[in-house]
């Protein structure tokens, strides 16, 4: 069995105790790639009642992102923008962003953030809804990015016949950008 802290209330942790967590904290963060991968594929047979499902959808994204040339960053954010729709289906865009905050761009982790609602200028008025909800955000120097990640990856993202890469393509990517926090109060100098 591995060491373990002490204490049962946290004000009454050692130092001692602290590395100990801190320890097992890094080792724990090297598997977040690999949980990511296995969340995203929960995705897999969910159709909601599209053409395709969205694990699909997901990877065709980020195929789209990455035949036209984007960044590992965006590639990255393309394949896992969804990714939230397990668990938040009433924000899933809120759970990608929280996920991929520590390891992206401002500019990256607000269109991932925004895009649900920039993706409604396609379908909103369909549902009785202002198609043009995304105007309100009209003035962000984001905004033609996110629409932008809408219209060219996320919208034509539902065809059964697209290509498709396989996550595999994508792990690499993953791995490396998982492996870079920048964006968090638990810094590795911190915990090392």
């Amino acid at each position: 069995m591995r060491a373990r802290a002490h204490f049962v209330r946290m004000q009454d942790g050692s130092a001692e105790d602290w590395k100990i967590i801190a320890e097992e904290f890094m080792q724990y963060s090297k598997g977040l790639p690999d949980r990511v991968i296995r969340h995203l594929q929960l995705l897999e047979g969910d159709f909601g009642g599209f053409r395709i499902d969205r694990y699909t959808h997901s990877l065709q994204t980020a195929t789209r992102a990455l035949r036209d040339g984007r960044d590992d960053e965006y590639v990255c954010c393309a394949l896992l923008h969804d990714i939230g729709d397990t668990l938040g289906s009433f924000n899933h865009p809120d759970i990608a962003a929280a996920i991929l905050k520590p390891f992206v761009s401002e500019e990256n982790l607000w269109m991932v953030q925004h895009h649900g609602i920039f993706q409604g200028y396609y379908f909103f008025h369909h549902l009785g809804m202002d198609r043009d909800m995304r105007e309100q955000f009209r003035s962000n120097p984001n905004f033609e990015r996110t629409a932008e990640f809408c219209e060219l990856y996320d919208s034509p993202s539902f065809d059964p016949h697209a290509e498709t890469f396989p996550v595999v393509e994508f792990e690499p990517m993953l791995r490396k950008l998982f492996a870079n926090p920048r964006n968090t109060i638990y810094t590795s100098k911190d915990l090392e």
